[in-house]
């Protein structure tokens, strides 16, 4: 024990929600998410939308393409990790067809699964999973929605 006395000086007391912090951002994680993109080759176009909801992947597509048919139609499937899982059934040439279409989904690029696929019932299916390979030169970048919902018309 000292004589001296010592005066302490109390922290300043804050009232403040232990619930939100300073970096924290209200992030809203339900419903859906929309996402559009442009493919382009030689003279050849690939417009995208897509809703996401919880993984649950709707939306359409359309090929432009300049010297063969051209397609339209919906996609739906699911978000699994990276790849959108989809079915695409369009039209084409006057019929309807439906076929499996996979996409890495990745730095706001979509990579076009390539892969041989088979006839399952009237839907063109991929032989095996394992052996899709998505390469660059099957690339979608992101778009402007206006611009790819107008041509989606």
């Amino acid at each position: 024990m000292n004589c001296t006395k010592k005066t302490e000086t109390a922290a300043p007391v804050t009232n403040t929600d232990s619930t939100i912090t300073d970096t924290e951002t209200n992030v809203d994680t339900l419903g859906s998410k929309s996402y559009c993109y442009l493919g382009v080759t030689g003279k050849d176009s690939v417009f995208v939308s897509i809703d996401d909801n919880l993984g649950t992947v709707t939306g359409k597509m359309k090929y432009k393409n300049s010297e063969k048919d051209s397609s339209y139609g919906d996609l739906a499937g699911l978000k699994s990790g990276d790849t959108l899982k989809l079915t695409y059934e369009f039209s084409s040439e006057g019929s309807k067809s439906k076929r499996d279409l996979y996409f890495l989904q990745k730095d706001g690029i979509l990579l076009e699964g390539i892969g041989d696929q088979k006839d399952d019932n009237g839907q063109m299916r991929y032989a095996d999973e394992k052996k899709i390979s998505y390469k660059e030169d099957q690339k979608l970048s992101k778009a402007d929605c206006a611009l790819v919902s107008k041509a989606l018309q």
